[in-house]
C-alpha cells in the first residue's frame, strides 16, 4: 500500500491553503471596499456638478444656458452630461457623446433621482439624473418656475486602472504570503510534531527484554500529555503482564518438573534389575497418581486458557445456592471430621448461572479453607439474597494472611510458602484453585474479594441475582 503524506505535509498544506483563503478573503474585502470608496466618491462629484449645473441655470436667463455651461463642465475629464428643458429640448450635451445608452440606463433606475451605471464602448459609466425647478428655465413661457432634466456621467476608467493593478499585487503578495507561510507551518509542525518523534524513538526500543522504557510526559505539550501517559500505562501493564508469565512460566516448569521427576525416577529404579510383579504393581500405583496429578493441572490450565477470551455459561438455569452448599458439606464432612474443622451453612439465596461451574467454585474455596482451618476451629458460609445481588461468603478460622499477599491470591501457582514442600497439594492447591474461582465468579458477571484479620479469612463471592 502506498504510504499517504506524513501528518507534518499535511499540516504544512493545511496550513498553506488556510493562509491562502485568509488573505484571499481579506484582499476581497479590501478590493470591494475600495470599489464602493471610487463610487461614492464618483457620485458625489457627480452630485456636486449637478449643484454646480443648476447654480450656473439660476444665475442667468435659460437663453444663454448653453453657452456659460460649457466652459464649466467641459474640463472635467471624463465627465459627460446632458440638460434638457422642460419640454425636452435638449440646451447642453457633451459633445461627440451618444447619450441613448444612458438614457436606457436611467429609465431602469428605480427613483428618478437614484444613481445608476451603465456600459458603453467597453468603458464603464457612473451615472445620476435630476430633476432641477428653476424659474429661468421656464421664463419664456410665461416666466412661471420651468424644470431641467440633468443627466450626468463619469468615466471609471482612471479608477478600474487602479482596482487592476492593485488587484495584480494581490494576486502577488498572495501568492507570495501563501508560500511563506507554508514555510513557516512546515517549521511550526515540524517543530510542534517534535514531540512525537521523541515518542516514536523510544517506542522503536521497546522490547519483549525492554520494557522499562517511557514516554517523557513531563517534556511534551498538554495535547500530547494525555497520549504519553496512556502508552506509560500500557508499557506498564505489558511489563507487568510480562513478568507475571515470565513468573507462571517458571512455577509451571517446577510444578510439572517434580512430578515428571518422580514418574523417571521410580520408573528408571524399577528397570535397574529384574523385581517381582507386586513390586510393578506398587510403582504402576504410584505413577497413576502422579500421572493423575499431572492429568488435573492440565485440565486446570486449559480452563483458565479459555478465560483469556472470556468463558460463555454452558448453560444457564436457575440455582439453590444453599443447595450445592449442602452438597459440598455432605462430600467433604468425613475430612472436615477427621480434622475436627465444623462446617456451618446459614442463609438462602438463589442466582441464575452454571450449576457444575458454581460448585466447582465453591469447592475450591471449602477445599483451601479445610486445608488452612486448625483443628477445633470452624468453616462458615453465609448465603445474604439483595435486591438485585447475592452474596455468598466463604469464612474460616486460621493464620492471618499478611495484607500485601491479599492481591496476589487469585494468581496462578501462587504461593505464600516459596518452598512448595506440599506433598498433599493437587490441581486446586497448586495456586489454580483460587484463579479458577476468580474466572468462573466472572464468568457470571460477579466479583470476588478477600480479607483477612483477626485470625480470620473470608471470602466474599457476589452474584447478580
Amino acid at each position: 500500500m502506498k504510504p499517504g503524506l506524513s501528518l507534518t505535509a499535511r499540516l504544512t498544506i493545511l496550513f498553506s491553503l488556510s493562509s491562502a483563503a485568509v488573505l484571499l478573503g481579506l484582499g476581497v474585502l479590501i478590493w470591494l471596499a475600495i470599489d464602493d470608496h471610487f463610487a461614492d466618491e464618483d457620485y458625489a462629484v457627480l452630485a456636486d456638478n449637478v449643484r454646480l449645473i443648476e447654480k450656473i441655470a439660476a444665475d442667468g436667463p435659460a437663453a444663454s444656458l448653453p453657452q456659460r455651461l460649457g466652459p464649466a463642465l467641459e474640463h472635467h475629464a471624463g465627465f459627460v452630461a446632458e440638460v434638457r428643458g422642460a419640454e425636452g429640448k435638449r440646451l447642453y450635451a457633451t459633445r461627440d457623446f451618444d447619450f441613448r445608452p444612458a438614457l436606457a440606463a436611467a429609465a431602469q433606475a428605480p427613483a428618478a433621482n437614484d444613481a445608476f451605471a451603465w456600459e458603453q464602448q467597453g468603458q464603464t459609466y457612473r451615472g445620476l439624473r435630476a430633476q432641477l425647478a428653476l424659474a429661468h428655465a421656464g421664463a419664456q413661457s410665461g416666466g412661471q418656475p420651468g424644470a431641467l432634466q440633468v443627466l450626468v456621467g463619469m468615466d471609471t476608467a482612471l479608477h478600474d486602472h487602479f482596482l487592476h493593478a492593485f488587484r495584480n499585487t494581490l494576486a502577488f503578495y498572495g501568492m507570495l504570503a501563501a508560500l511563506a507561510s507554508g514555510l513557516l507551518g512546515w517549521w511550526a509542525a515540524r517543530r510542534g510534531l517534535s514531540p512525537l518523534r521523541t515518542m516514536a524513538s523510544r517506542a522503536r526500543i521497546v522490547t519483549a527484554h525492554k520494557l522499562d522504557e517511557r514516554m517523557p510526559v513531563e517534556t511534551v505539550p498538554v495535547e500530547m500529555a494525555d497520549l504519553a501517559a496512556t502508552l506509560n500505562a500500557m508499557l506498564e501493564r505489558l511489563q507487568r503482564d510480562f513478568a507475571r508469565l515470565s513468573e507462571f512460566s517458571s512455577d509451571l516448569a517446577h510444578e510439572l518438573r517434580t512430578p515428571i521427576t518422580n514418574l523417571m525416577t521410580q520408573t528408571q529404579v524399577v528397570l535397574s534389575q529384574p523385581r517381582d510383579a507386586a513390586r510393578y504393581r506398587d510403582v504402576l500405583a504410584s505413577n497413576v497418581e502422579e500421572l493423575q496429578r499431572l492429568s488435573r493441572m492440565v485440565s486446570d490450565m486449559l480452563y483458565l486458557a479459555k478465560t483469556e477470551h472470556g468463558i460463555m455459561l454452558p448453560s444457564a438455569e436457575p440455582i439453590e445456592v444453599a443447595d450445592e452448599v449442602q452438597a459440598l458439606f455432605d462430600f467433604y464432612d468425613a475430612l472436615a471430621e477427621d480434622k475436627g474443622v465444623r462446617l456451618t451453612l446459614r442463609g438462602r439465596g438463589r442466582i441464575t448461572g452454571d450449576r457444575l461451574m458454581l460448585r466447582r467454585a465453591l469447592s475450591n474455596l471449602l477445599s483451601n479453607a479445610l486445608r488452612h482451618t486448625p483443628a477445633g476451629k470452624g468453616i462458615w458460609v453465609e448465603i445474604t439474597p439483595g435486591a438485585d445481588a447475592v452474596q455468598v461468603v466463604v469464612e474460616n478460622e486460621g493464620e492471618t494472611i499478611r495484607p500485601e499477599l491479599l492481591p496476589a491470591l487469585f494468581d496462578r501457582f501462587f504461593r505464600a510458602d516459596k518452598s512448595r514442600a506440599r506433598p498433599e497439594s493437587d490441581g486446586a492447591g497448586l495456586g489454580l484453585g483460587l484463579a479458577i474461582t476468580q474466572a468462573i465468579v466472572a464468568a457470571h458477571g460477579g466479583a470476588i474479594g478477600v480479607s483477612s484479620e483477626a485470625g480470620k479469612t473470608r471470602f466474599t463471592l457476589t452474584f447478580r441475582a
